[in-house]
């Protein structure tokens, strides 16, 4: 822990105090008038950890909300700062404190109130908790229900007072958390998804109107990806009328100047600070913006030196280099790892086998290891060629998570497989990569959907091989009745994304070793070179 975070602990000061933030240094974005009674929403959402500002990246980082911030204050503005979740994962810069110095940050920037995303979870209840206990910003979620209470789990909306306007703000997180965060992490909370979701944000908006707001906001990690259709803003909104304003996350969408949606303003920035948003209502109409170009942003230099002394540190943790790769290894999102084989998923799942393997004999076990499959959404992104750093071996494998050992029969790896591919050809962050298997995904036939997966968003294969064939596992032909041993994460084992299936295994080991570190392993067997054999996808997965 560094030392300004040990003195903002010990010491009780407020951040705002300990950077001196009234030394902001803005430049106007725009030729603005007096904007007295005008009601100023900057907003950002998806920011995964990109506090620090980055040209090369185009990341604006926290210095330019906070200077955009003092600069609205100044011209007399009503500004709040919001956030609609996804805030405190995705770097190691945050990664590496799990979370918990994204809250210092945005404190010392002063927002106002924000969402949890479902990323807000990775890190466990505890450090969650961490997280909500420093926040001087309110936390808002009205759709997730403590089961022990059947009360919200954080607060659900809070009133906002200014000198002429009254403005209400509730707050929504995406029911996917349950699968897209690793199921025992949210074993205490219940999300309000579907019918119960609309009415729970229409009773927002009923109680925010009877308190006679003149203005009111979701911030709502839901996002308007096709694979969320049911817990979508769109879908909120097709229900639920008196929401002036929706600022959307989760999806990563861009959103230039708002989109006008059922009498709602929707905005959203796209991601990791690439854009600020900026809303401005003057009483009648409201206008919708993004900034992102840092010369007329500026920012707050006591912000920039903060936030880059929490960067040494991680840079000291993550000095030296992991493996040099002879060819760039695809971790993008779509095109890539969430829709179809890739180089760096048959790297990673290898790496799982291996990791299994060794375990195996280290302990004696009388197990073959037949197989890994490992989520694409656990690969966070592409490694180019050349020397890769230990810095960009934790930043495509953030979670931390471990790998585990799952026994299952054929018919269970096949619902697996099939339940994982259900989306393709489009994106899902489920999508198998995978070590020792060998099947066919055949897209011209519809998924067929059977019953709902419980405490999960994402429904059982209603004809498990229907798209899915499997032609090998462990060098064997594929058979329902046997029984596979097979390497994947604990989120897996836990029944994350599309992988119910797995909670059902007949034995789960967990071997204790993290995914990073068995990526290690079986690089250093490689003798740290990651070479041809890894040049193009190994023809594991065919698609039709």
């Amino acid at each position: 822990m560094n030392k300004l975070m040990n003195k903002f602990i010990g010491g009780g000061l407020s951040l705002a105090m300990v950077l001196g933030l009234s030394v902001y240094t803005p430049v106007s974005i725009v030729e603005a008038a007096d904007m007295s009674g005008k009601l100023v929403v900057i907003h950002t959402n998806d920011m995964h950890g990109r506090f620090e500002k980055n040209t090369e990246e185009g990341s604006l980082g926290m210095s330019s909300v906070a200077a955009l911030k003092g600069y609205y204050e100044k011209l007399g503005a009503n500004v709040l700062l919001l956030d609609a979740g996804d805030f405190s994962q995705g770097t190691n810069l945050v990664n590496y404190y799990k979370g918990l110095n994204s809250v210092y940050f945005m404190n010392a920037a002063g927002y106002d109130a924000v969402s949890l995303g479902n990323h807000e979870f990775d890190f466990g209840l505890e450090s969650l908790r961490a997280m909500t206990d420093v926040a001087n910003f309110t936390i808002l979620d009205a759709n997730i229900i403590s089961k022990e209470t059947g009360l919200p789990y954080l607060d659900d909306n809070e009133i906002f007072y200014f000198d002429d306007m009254k403005v209400g703000v509730f707050g929504l997180d995406t029911p996917e958390t349950q699968t897209k965060s690793n199921p025992k992490n949210v074993k205490d909370v219940t999300f309000l998804d579907g019918a119960e979701l609309y009415a729970c944000a229409q009773a927002q908006v009923d109680f925010l109107e009877d308190q006679d707001c003149d203005y009111i906001i979701c911030i709502g990690h839901l996002g308007q990806d096709a694979e969320s259709e049911g817990k979508r803003s769109f879908d909120v909104l097709n229900t639920v009328d008196g929401i002036d304003l929706f600022v959307d996350g989760h999806s990563h969408t861009q959103l230039s100047e708002g989109m006008d949606y059922n009498g709602t303003k929707i905005v959203s920035t796209g991601e990791y600070l690439n854009n600020i948003g900026v809303v401005v209502y003057d009483g009648k109409n409201t206008k919708a913006t993004l900034v992102n170009d840092l010369y007329h942003v500026g920012g707050c230099p006591s912000m920039d030196e903060f936030v880059a002394s929490f960067d040494k540190v991680v840079d000291e943790a993550y000095a030296g280099t992991f493996a040099t790769t002879m060819n760039q290894l695809n971790g993008q999102r779509s095109p890539g790892v969430r829709t179809q084989e890739t180089n760096l998923g048959d790297f990673s799942a290898d790496a799982y086998k291996y990791t299994a393997e060794t375990y195996v004999a280290e302990n004696g076990l009388d197990m073959t290891i037949d197989g890994a499959v490992q989520n694409g959404g656990g690969i966070r992104a592409t490694i180019e060629a050349g020397d890769i750093s230990m810095d960009t071996l934790y930043t495509v494998f953030p979670y931390g998570n471990t790998i585990s050992i799952v026994t299952v029969s054929g018919a269970e790896l096949l619902e697996a497989l099939e339940a994982s591919c259900s989306a393709c050809p489009d994106a899902l962050g489920g999508f198998p990569q995978v070590s020792g298997i060998k099947f066919t995904l055949d897209t011209s036939v519809p998924y067929e959907q059977g019953e709902q997966y419980p405490d999960s968003t994402y429904y059982a294969p209603a004809n498990p091989g229907s798209r899915v064939n499997i032609e090998t596992v462990g060098g064997k032909k594929f058979d329902k009745n046997a029984t596979y041993n097979l390497a994947v994460n604990n989120f897996m084992a836990d029944g994350g994304d599309t992988y119910y299936v797995f909670t059902k295994a007949s034995k789960v080991i967990n071997t204790g070793v993290v995914d990073a570190e068995g990526l290690i392993s079986y690089v250093n067997s490689l003798n740290g070179m990651i070479g041809d054999d890894y040049a193009t996808p190994k023809g594991n997965i065919t698609i039709k």
